[in-house]
């Protein structure tokens, strides 16, 4: 005879019971899944957010390490500058350097015997002002190096080989009389000796026979120094 199992089916010992299925298993799956990417994306983002931040603050560094190096080069940039500056000054200087020393020499070895000096004073420019000198006309004419001696001579002939002494000089170019009066001048002429003496702050006209001079002496040829007025205009 044949078995027959009378117990339901659905109560039957091991069986298995039929999944339910439908949208709404569909529905959470999804939901899964969508979270899941935007957990995975929120990830991603956060590393490339975080990668960014790092290459900024890496570039900062560079960037802050680079004006460091530009700042600490610009002193040399700067004393490179003045040194060329100061090249440059040197040279011209060097080059519009006269030698007053040499002049000096030659002055004490023409100086006549019967020529005495009570005032001397040299300058580079007709700008540069020297105390004690006077003022001059013949000097403000001279762009140039230029000597002013101011003295007394044995007469109007000693005041001319003077003149002619100082033209061998070496460099002269020309020798100018500002003025030169005998002590029996005129009444005016002795006004203007007496002037005269009065800008060279002695007097040494002792004689009537004694001339009293005033001469300007120009080194035309003489480079002109470089001053920081004429550094203006240029």
């Amino acid at each position: 005879m044949r078995p027959v199992n009378l117990i339901p089916e659905g109560e039957q010992h091991g069986a298995r019971k039929q999944l339910r299925s439908g949208p709404l298993a569909y529905l959470v799956v999804a939901a899964l899944v969508a979270a899941l990417a935007g957990v995975a994306a929120l990830v991603l983002t956060g590393n490339q957010i975080s990668e960014s931040e790092t290459e900024i603050a890496h570039l900062q560094q560079e960037e802050a390490a680079a004006k460091a190096k530009v700042a600490e080069l610009a002193g040399y940039t700067q004393f490179h500058s003045a040194s060329e500056q100061r090249v440059a000054t040197v040279t011209s200087l060097a080059t519009s350097r006269f030698d007053w020393e040499r002049v000096m020499r030659e002055l004490a070895r023409v100086l006549p015997e019967d020529v005495w000096l009570t005032n001397m004073s040299g300058s580079a420019t007709a700008n540069a002002g020297v105390e004690g000198s006077g003022s001059s006309g013949l000097r403000g004419s001279i762009a140039g190096p230029a000597l002013q001696l101011s003295g007394c001579a044995t007469g109007q002939e000693s005041v001319a080989g003077f003149v002619q002494a100082l033209e061998e000089i070496e460099g002269v170019t020309r020798v100018g009389v500002e003025s030169s009066m005998l002590g029996n001048a005129t009444a005016g002429a002795t006004a203007s000796a007496t002037s005269d003496s009065a800008s060279t702050g002695s007097s040494c006209q002792t004689r009537s026979f004694i001339a009293q001079f005033q001469i300007v002496v120009a080194f035309d040829a003489a480079p002109v120094p470089v001053t920081a007025e004429s550094e203006a205009e240029g």
